[in-house]
């Protein structure tokens, strides 16, 4: 249920080795900066199901090295480089989960959160977590639920669990956040309908966030890539 970028990189930032988070178990890599200045925001990025944490390496490489970019490997291995947050069927009814691997992951991502934020000196103000597709679902759910752990999140053609409905934070927490929803108005593996739900969702929760539909399917396009870039931009690098 991925689709490869299909966009170039800007940057010269490489991945580093796969590292290994204590507190969650998760393991990341981190865009080695050019310079060793101090970053000014955290940006985690999160693959799709049948993806690794190398799929959204080109969406990092278009930040400048103010912004500490971590590529996070989902915990659930499918096959050799494929891994996923949570197991996911489709049928009639739409997509059906393994709801207790999609909860562990919410638990592990808060975890890494937390961690890299004291490795980088910086506060929720300063993190914003974002992904594509099934990486796109889980940080909506770490946002929506630890609002007091991320200042915004990146919807990139995916939706919003409604198993996370009784974890949400409280109003007030959830009207600090800054949300991004993109997707493709062709998308045949999670159609428009459920970004234009999530949409809904959140405008009742009182989230700010925009959303942006595409002339794509279900992948990530250059446009998508850009204006999420600039929107994140324009919110925490100033």
């Amino acid at each position: 249920m991925h689709s490869q970028p299909s966009y170039p990189s800007l940057s010269t930032q490489q991945p580093s080795a796969l590292r290994q988070d204590a507190a969650s178990g998760l393991h990341y890599r981190v865009l080695q900066a050019d310079t060793a200045s101090a970053p000014q925001l955290l940006l985690l990025l999160l693959h799709g199901v049948g993806g690794n944490e190398g799929q959204l390496a080109a969406l990092g490489q278009q930040l400048d090295t103010r912004v500490r970019v971590v590529l996070v490997q989902a915990p659930l291995q499918f096959g050799p480089g494929q891994f996923g947050w949570f197991q996911v069927s489709f049928g009639a009814q739409g997509p059906s989960i393994n709801p207790a691997q999609a909860e562990a992951s919410r638990q592990q991502l808060q975890r890494l959160v937390a961690s890299l934020q004291v490795e980088c000196g910086l506060d929720a103000s300063q993190t914003v977590i974002a992904g594509f597709s099934q990486g796109g679902i889980m940080s909506a759910g770490v946002a929506l639920t630890s609002s007091q752990l991320v200042g915004g999140f990146g919807l990139l053609s995916g939706r919003i669990l409604p198993e996370i409905a009784p974890l949400l934070a409280a109003p007030q927490d959830l009207a600090t956040l800054a949300g991004f929803i993109s997707h493709g108005e062709f998308d045949d593996k999670l159609p428009l309908a459920w970004a234009e739900k999530a949409h809904q969702w959140l405008d009742e929760l009182g989230v700010p966030h925009q959303l942006q539909r595409y002339p794509a399917g279900h992948q990530l396009t250059a446009a998508m890539v850009q204006d999420f870039c600039r929107w994140l931009a324009a919110r925490w690098l100033h």
